[in-house]
C-alpha cells in the first residue's frame, strides 16, 4: 500500500471515528439514517473532501475574521461544513441547527487532535523524547547534558 492511500485511509479512519462520537454523544441533534454505518462513512468523507476543498478558500475570505478573533472563528467554519454536510446528505446524515453543529464541530475537533496525535497520523506527534536522535532534540532547542 503507498504512503499516500495509507495516510488518506488513517485520516478518514479517524475523522469517521470522531463523527461517529459526535453523533452518539450529541445523538438527537446529530445523526444517521437507520444506525447504518455505510452513512456514517459517507459523511465522514463528504466532510474530509469539503474540508480540502472548500475549508482553505473560506479561510482566505474569512482571514480578517480570523486574524481579529485569534484564529477562534475557525470553530465557526468547521461549524458551517459540518451543517453543510447534513444539508448536502439530508436524509442520510441529520444535523438539526447550527448550533449542533458548533458542538459538534468542537466534538470532531478534539478527538481528531487526540487521535492523530496517538497515531501520528497528523503534524503533531507524541514522541518519547528518550527514543529521539541528539540532533532531534538540539533542532527541538533542547541543551545536551554536559555541556
Amino acid at each position: 500500500m503507498s504512503p499516500k492511500l495509507r495516510k488518506f485511509l488513517g485520516s478518514w479512519a479517524i475523522n469517521t471515528l470522531a463523527v461517529g462520537l459526535a453523533c452518539l454523544i450529541l445523538h438527537n441533534h446529530i445523526q444517521y439514517k437507520d444506525k447504518n454505518p455505510l452513512y456514517l462513512f459517507a459523511a465522514s468523507l463528504v466532510l474530509g473532501i469539503l474540508n480540502s476543498v472548500l475549508k482553505p478558500i473560506i479561510m482566505f475570505l474569512a482571514l480578517p475574521l480570523l486574524v481579529l478573533t485569534l484564529g477562534l472563528f475557525m470553530f465557526v467554519i468547521n461549524a458551517l461544513l459540518l451543517y453543510f454536510v447534513g444539508f448536502l446528505l439530508n436524509p442520510y446524515f441529520k444535523v438539526d441547527t447550527f448550533w449542533s453543529a458548533f458542538v459538534g464541530a468542537l466534538i470532531i475537533s478534539i478527538v481528531s487532535v487526540v487521535l492523530n496525535s496517538l497515531t501520528g497520523m497528523g503534524r503533531a506527534r507524541v514522541e518519547n523524547p528518550a527514543k529521539q536522535s541528539t540532533a532531534t532534540r538540539s533542532r527541538a532547542g533542547w541543551k545536551r547534558s554536559g555541556n
